[in-house]
């Protein structure tokens, strides 16, 4: 996603609240108590003008005190209810456009995630939305009663004494020339705070999450500078983000104490003069705070105004990205038709091409082996078949159908894969067998049994003490890479895979762990078409048809008893194993 130079206008920011379901009564409710509200405090100072113009102790109105006593209540009241029911709409809003930009995430293609990492990602859904939020729940209300408030004691002290309101306005300019600049530096310094708020996020991520890695590495020394840096960028930023703020309030004050040293020196010789009471004075007084502080606050929220601004642009650019699947296409079932690879060439992100004029096929319950060097382009076939990247030309098909024809969700359900890595979930035994799958809660616990003994797997589950609700911590860092092997094995009995696909399902394990996954392995592959990806030829020699890829080509297809008499460099991968 690239980063936009020009600037973000407000019409995409409203466009984009448009498009989510807004709870409607209640803004309404809340923007109608917020209004009362304000009205009811602009009826305060006329009946603090009238007390102080009547005031003694025999002309004390009951009728008039209760009347200030009731007014305070109900606009304590009524504040109360709209700040909770704007600050409902605000969560709703921002939980709507989080549901969205999750749904989007998720199905968004692999080469998304290839180019920008996670950390930084999940401050585009957490720390962005969050902006958005802050200046719907708390700065938006506040800026529209400040402006109703403002209008109203604007037209009211324009009645009670217009000469008086001319003095007031005249800070008006001046106020506006200080901010507009000071508002425009800020916006700038937000956008980069907001980036680089990101940037960190994802480095801390990273590192947490490959914490094993980095003390094995001895590199505490390293991230620790490489965070102090990024903890300062953040620092530096936030200085100037503090040095905004400080022009800002001080120089509010500093016009507002103007304002009212004027107003009441100016007052006081007309209150002297007869030419105006001492409570349309002391009203006046009152007014004029009804318009200092929602002003106080516009600055504040015109600020968060550019932070959304920024914020949104990064959340569009996330939901405009293409989805994997861009509409609605039919399921089917692939069992017993013919896996055809005819022509395949792929790069990733237009640059060097990883495989080229790439073509086989796998006829159903054949195994089928890649061999070749490291960096051939063999796991990126797999991805492919996979379809988690589209191929820049050529064509995978089943039977006579391309895969592309099919349902992604459909393609996938059928198609079982055991990496190297054997990902896991945070969670159980349990969860983790049944991940993805739809009735995964109704599944019975004896049918898992039954998975996890096909896997060699049932041993050392009954041996914990949680059994199928052993946690297995993050990743599965928990459990052994032969257990995790295993428990990838088992989700894959479970899932009755038509495609079964293996990368270098026991490369990372020890010889006893390889013996039990090898056996798991051989049982999972009876009667389906699989496709297996080794390094050791030893694991298949065996095969159906082995397809040796070289430098993104298919350099040579057949037997191991073929290719060693007619390929020479699998011939010299044999001799250096085999013999």
């Amino acid at each position: 996603m690239k980063k936009k130079n020009k600037e973000t206008g407000l019409k995409p920011f409203i466009s984009l609240l448009l498009t989510l379901k807004i709870p409607k009564l209640a803004l309404a409710i809340g923007l109608l108590a917020s209004l009362i509200t304000t009205l009811v405090g602009l009826v305060v100072p006329l009946l603090t003008k009238n007390l102080v113009d009547g005031f003694s102790f025999d002309s004390l109105s009951a009728p008039l005190i209760a009347g200030i006593g009731v007014a305070f209540i109900v606009q304590a009241i009524i504040n109360g209810i709209s700040i909770y029911l704007l600050s409902m709409v605000g969560q709703r809003v921002v939980a709507g456009l989080r549901e969205r930009m999750w749904a989007q995430l998720i199905r968004l293609r692999v080469g998304y995630f290839d180019q920008h990492s996670s950390g930084e990602t999940v401050s585009r859904v957490v720390n962005d939305t969050g902006v958005v939020r802050n200046l719907i729940t708390d700065h938006f209300p506040s800026f529209a009663t400040g402006i109703i408030s403002i209008i109203g004691a604007v037209i009211i002290l324009v009645i009670l004494d217009w000469k008086m309101t001319l003095v007031m306005m005249l800070a008006v300019p001046l106020t506006i020339a200080v901010m507009i600049p000071l508002g425009r530096q800020m916006a700038k310094i937000s956008r980069n705070l907001q980036d680089e708020t990101a940037h960190f996020t994802g480095h801390v991520q990273q590192t947490l999450g490959e914490i094993r890695l980095m003390k094995s590495s001895t590199a505490e020394d390293t991230e620790e500078t490489r965070g102090i840096q990024g903890i300062h960028k953040l620092f530096t930023l936030g200085m100037k983000e503090a040095k905004i703020y400080a022009l800002i309030a001080p120089l509010m004050y500093l016009v507002v104490m103007v304002v009212i040293v004027s107003i009441i020196g100016y007052g006081g010789i007309r209150v002297a003069n007869g030419e105006m009471s001492t409570g349309s004075l002391v009203a006046f007084l009152l007014y004029l705070f009804q318009i200092i502080v929602p002003m106080a606050t516009f600055a504040r929220f015109f600020t968060e105004l550019q932070k959304a601004k920024g914020a949104t642009e990064r959340i569009i650019g996330i939901l405009e990205l293409p989805l994997e699947e861009q509409q609605q296409k039919p399921d089917m079932d692939i069992a017993g038709k013919t896996l055809r690879l005819d022509g395949l060439s792929f790069a990733y992100d237009k640059g060097e091409t990883v495989l080229e004029n790439v073509s086989f096929e796998a006829q159903p319950g054949e195994m089928i082996a890649f061999a070749g060097p490291s960096g051939g382009g063999k796991t990126t076939v797999f991805g492919l078949i996979e379809r988690f990247y589209e191929p820049l030309s050529g064509e995978i098909s089943i039977g006579n159908t391309p895969i592309d024809e099919i349902s992604i969700a459909s393609w996938r359900d059928q198609i079982g894969y055991v990496s190297q890595e054997s990902a896991m979930m945070g969670g159980t035994i349990r969860e983790n067998l049944t991940y993805g799958l739809p009735d995964s809660r109704t599944i019975p616990a004896e049918e898992l049994w039954r998975v996890a003994r096909m896997a060699y797997a049932e041993d050392f589950i009954r041996a914990f003490a949680d059994g199928l609700d052993t946690e297995v911590g993050e990743r599965g860092v928990k459990l052994s890479g032969g257990q995790r092997q295993r428990i990838a094995i088992a989700r894959a009995f479970l899932r009755d895979p038509k495609i079964l696909m293996m990368d270098e399902a026991t490369a990372s394990l020890d010889s006893q762990s390889e013996g039990i996954v090898q056996q798991a392995l051989s049982r999972l592959m009876e009667g389906r078409t699989t496709l297996v990806i080794a390094h050791r030829l030893s694991t298949i020699v065996d095969a159906d048809k082995i397809v040796f890829i070289e430098k993104g080509c298919v350099t040579g297809i057949g037997t191991h008893r073929q290719l060693t008499a007619s390929h020479s460099l699998y011939r010299e991968f044999a001799e250096q194993q085999l013999t």
